[in-house]
């Protein structure tokens, strides 16, 4: 390998990164980026605008492990317990469909007034000029815009449009499934306090204290009435989360664009969670003291009849005392009937809570009996409580379907069979108890039966109406202790901090972040676009691009032109054109080494790169040199230069060919002194063939004798083979390629051919470059940036040839 092509062979060329060419590659484009932040900025700030902010506000709450009340200790028959506490399912319950609904209807969230202005809506939340009183008992349309328009102080104009309309009862709370109205028009005229009724809706629209008579008439307003379904299941959206891991304070948050109304939200919502909460601890409470009404109901008659016959005995008989033997048995005889009495109360509560877990349908939450004497039992109820509230907390979250929930309900059927069986075992006991006390009581009788009549008829009276007292008396007592405790029971969870609708800053948009964005992409998009434009570029642009594609030297370039002929050197002989031919020609005379006569050929890929343009220019500056120049045109197929030169295509390289013509009746004079032009002739119908004839060969071995530069200019290489087979008479092959225009793929094709064919003498002109493209690797005037010359003397200095060869 010659050094030659060791220098321009890109694998030996060590790869170096101009980070001054990347950096001026995107500067050349700074009124775009410059255009790109403004437009960006200016969109941040209108959406910053015109975005109806989204405040963020939270509220926190202590909830406690609830004390769960045994209805047993309630009535002496068991001990306070404490329930275990599962926060998740606390957060579950604050979120439960529930929960939210009881919130939003002690709320006026019912109906939801607007404000239109600038672009922007917004939420009038208890400032509302006006306000509509809509009848309960009518059905009202929901989620339809109703558009108010003040017309003055006294009237307004009420219009609505809406298709598919659904309809709500606000006194049953439900959707009326079968009524619906599939459009509705309506346009009219009303008066602040007249009664707006329709068939479609019936309200009253006044003026609230915030009515402005200078402001308000002056804007638009929109109201609705809300679906309460709808709006609780947007508010549980709500978010609940422990503030920390293990933690028993739980922290609320909600989005939304009216802080007042998320506030109030909040604050209602952590109070109604409290009222449930009292509510469900009552109901143990409540539960007891219905079950003690009812067995006092039972025992009032009877008592009553006891006592009326004691006192009749008494006064019939007119009876004071008993003896010391029958008050020894009356005293035993009582305290074993309180005894019995006591049993029986606790053998009735036992068969009151097995019919409760037997009648029990899948929806109990909590068993009317927990922590009794029995700790097997108690665990059990325990248990079961547990097993209750995961399936409330699965069904929240989930279907019927979950193969979970069928697990669970399983687990739930056992436990109410495995509680059952021990019931019955406890009621078993209480009748062996029971037994045992009237086998005590029997003997106690026969005892009393050896009294004397008077005395054992008192005394049978008497037992009766003792053991039903003592009953009484004592359900008379636990009824008051169950009262007590129900009005002094208060909830476990407090709330710890309020919902606050005060400084409160939004937390969309965010204007700083925004803006900061806005810069990014003002800055990313065009870099973007440059980046990738350059990227998927298939022409080439820069002139490594042509150095990565083929070994041969760039011996030049030509500046783009803006003139409308191709004859610019000699129209501008001082332009940069001019002496960007200059320089070429300086170059070539440099690689003839120190021949005096040259012959070169210009070619191209494809049409269009401009070989005519370097043709014409290139003979001129030869010619404009001072030394004898022929520009021959040998593109048969299209022959284009006699145009420029204003000359005739009648006779030339085709007619002399084929002998018609004499080598001198060919050769035509131009305007320019020193250069003489052959025209291509009339088209022939086939150039290859004439070229490849021997008279060529004679046509170049005259034309050699009279020129001392030949000019050839041939087809594109990359359609014909005509360049081919004239480059054995040439010193020198340009090979054009014109900036942003000529196909990479295409040019490394062609030019890879060039290379097996191991042609020598090519070298590679760069034509059609843009001073504008200076950030494209051509340097600051292109030429002079990489060791062109336009003056013959610099040929004299020293590492001329080393400098003219990196091209």
């Amino acid at each position: 390998m010659s050094e030659q092509e060791n220098i321009y062979n890109p694998d030996l060329r060590e790869e170096s990164v101009d980070y001054k060419a990347i950096f001026l590659k995107f500067f050349r484009y700074w009124y775009f980026f410059v255009i790109s932040i403004i437009i960006a900025l200016a969109i941040a700030y209108f959406f910053n605008k015109f975005t109806t902010p989204v405040y963020e506000i939270s509220s926190r709450m202590l909830v406690k492990d609830p004390q769960k009340v045994d209805p047993q200790t309630m009535i002496g028959m068991g001990t306070y317990g404490r329930a275990q506490n599962n926060i998740q399912n606390e957060i579950v319950v604050i979120k439960s469909y529930t929960v939210v609904n009881r919130t939003i209807k002690k709320l006026d969230f019912y109906v939801s007034y607007y404000i239109e202005e600038s672009f922007k809506t917004t939420e009038l939340y208890k400032i509302s000029p006006i306000q509509v009183i809509f009848d309960s008992l009518v059905p009202q349309p929901t989620g339809l815009d109703f558009y108010l328009n003040p017309i003055n102080d006294n009237t307004f104009e009420l219009t609505v449009t809406g298709e598919n309309i659904r309809y709500y009862n606000y006194t049953a709370h439900n959707v009326v499934p079968d009524m619906s109205l599939p459009l509705l028009e309506y346009n009219e005229t009303h008066s602040y306090g007249e009664k707006i009724a329709t068939p479609y809706f019936s309200f009253t629209v006044i003026k609230t204290p915030l009515y402005d008579p200078d402001h308000s008439k002056s804007n638009d307003y929109r109201f609705l009435f809300n679906n309460i379904d709808y709006l609780t299941r947007f508010y549980r959206s709500v978010s609940v989360d422990p503030i920390a891991q293990n933690s028993s304070i739980i922290r609320l948050a909600l989005r939304g664009t009216n802080i007042n109304k998320m506030a109030d939200f909040l604050n209602m919502v952590m109070k109604e969670y409290l009222i449930i909460e009292l509510e469900d601890k009552n109901k143990t409470s409540e539960n007891t003291i219905a079950f003690i009404d009812r067995e006092l109901e039972i025992l009032e008659d009877s008592l009553k009849n006891s006592e009326t016959d004691l006192r009749n005995f008494m006064t019939r008989n007119k009876v004071m005392n008993l003896e010391t033997q029958t008050d020894f048995y009356f005293s035993n005889l009582y305290e074993l009937q309180n005894e019995k009495a006591a049993m029986l109360v606790k053998a009735r509560y036992y068969d009151h809570l097995k019919d409760y877990i037997i009648k029990d349908e899948g929806d109990m939450l909590i068993p009317p009996s927990s922590g009794i004497d029995d700790e097997v039992i108690s665990g059990q109820i325990q248990n079961l409580i547990t097993l209750y509230t995961e399936r409330v907390e699965l069904l929240s979250s989930s279907t019927e379907k979950n193969p979970f929930l069928k697990s669970l309900n399983e687990k739930i059927e056992l436990a109410k069979k495995t509680l059952l069986v021990s019931i019955k075992n406890i009621i078993s006991t209480s009748d062996i108890t029971i037994k045992s006390i009237d086998e005590r009581i029997d003997d106690l009788y026969a005892k009393i039966g050896d009294l004397p009549g008077l005395d054992r008829e008192f005394f049978n009276i008497q037992r009766q109406f003792g053991i039903k007292n003592s009953l009484y008396t004592f359900l008379l007592q636990k009824r008051s202790e169950a009262q007590i405790r129900l009005a002094s029971t208060f909830p476990d969870s407090e709330i710890i901090d309020f919902a606050m609708n005060e400084g409160q800053s939004p937390v969309t948009p965010k204007k700083s972040f925004n803006y900061m964005i806005a810069l990014f992409f003002g800055f990313i998009i065009p870099f973007l676009f440059i980046f990738l434009r350059d990227y998927l570029n298939d022409k080439i642009i820069d002139k490594k691009d042509v150095e990565k594609l083929t070994k041969y030297p760039i011996i030049g370039h030509i500046l783009h032109s803006t003139k409308l002929t191709n004859l610019v050197v000699l129209g501008s002989p001082k332009s940069s054109i001019a002496e960007s031919f200059r320089l070429i020609r300086t170059n070539l005379q440099f690689m003839a080494k120190g021949k005096e006569k040259q012959c070169i050929l210009i070619t191209s890929d494809m049409v269009s790169a401009g070989k005519t343009f370097v043709s014409i220019n290139l003979s001129t500056i030869f010619a404009m040199y001072g030394k004898k120049t022929l520009l021959i045109g040998f593109d048969l197929r299209k022959p284009k230069i006699y145009q420029d030169f204003g000359l005739t295509n009648t006779v030339g390289l085709s007619s002399y060919l084929i002998n018609k013509s004499s080598l001198e009746e060919i050769i035509q004079a131009s305007p320019v002194e020193n250069l003489d032009v052959i025209m291509a002739g009339p088209v022939p119908p086939n150039p290859s063939e004439l070229i490849a004839t021997e008279k060529t060969d004679e046509l170049f071995n005259n034309l050699k004798e009279i020129y001392d530069f030949i000019i050839i200019d041939t087809p594109p290489i990359g359609l014909v083979t005509d360049a081919f087979l004239l480059m054995k008479y040439t010193d020198n092959n340009l090979f054009v390629v014109r900036q942003g225009y000529t196909n990479k793929k295409v040019f490394a094709s062609i030019i890879q051919d060039i290379e097996n064919r191991d042609l020598p003498r090519i070298s590679i002109l760069i034509n059609d470059v843009k001073l504008s493209k200076s950030s494209y690797g051509y340097g600051y005037g292109y030429g002079y940036g990489y060791g062109y010359y336009t003056d013959d003397r610099d040929m004299e200095k020293p590492g001329m040839v080393k400098r003219i060869l990196k091209g």
